[in-house]
């Protein structure tokens, strides 16, 4: 659901008032895609092997979905602190503040669904918006609102 409504509010030109990275490279201009090969290789290695320590992580310290676990369950940091390289803040990235601890389970259950649904149509327009970048005509509803991207999108270096 990030990378939706990151797509659409850098494809409107809403940046960061700093420069976005070190080494002068300063604002990314352009359609996100062309954001994400303007970006040093360093920044690009940073964001894999972060996203790629959250995903150890929660099959390290977790019960895998597919094995008894919950869908959409995050571990908690601080119940995993062996796995965790220093300190971290927060105990939870679900629900840093403890703001829905005393929500009711037909109220989570609730909520697991509709974040379920949203996730999956976030999927869907995002692959839209990549699809209708690349090949002009393929999504009707967005001929003529997003640029054309000559590049690779499902290849993070090249």
């Amino acid at each position: 659901m990030a990378a939706f409504v990151g797509y659409i509010v850098q494809s409107n030109g809403i940046t960061f008032p700093w420069p976005a990275v070190g080494g002068g490279v300063g604002t990314l201009t352009g359609s996100p895609p062309e954001q994400w090969d303007a970006l040093p290789d360093a920044a690009k290695w940073q964001i894999i092997l972060f996203v790629g320590f959250l995903e150890w992580f929660s099959e390290a310290a977790g019960t895998h979905y597919m094995r008894g676990g919950k869908p959409g369950q995050f571990p908690r940091f601080d119940e995993s602190k062996e796995l965790v390289p220093h300190p971290v803040p927060i105990g939870s990235l679900y629900d840093p503040f403890g703001f829905h601890k005393n929500k009711s389970e037909e109220a989570k259950a609730a909520g697991l669904v509709k974040e379920l649904n949203n996730g999956r149509l976030a999927q869907i327009g995002i692959i839209g918006f990549l699809a209708a970048q690349k090949v002009e005509g393929s999504v009707p509803l967005l001929k003529g609102v997003v640029s054309h991207y000559d590049g690779e999108p499902m290849a993070p270096f090249g």
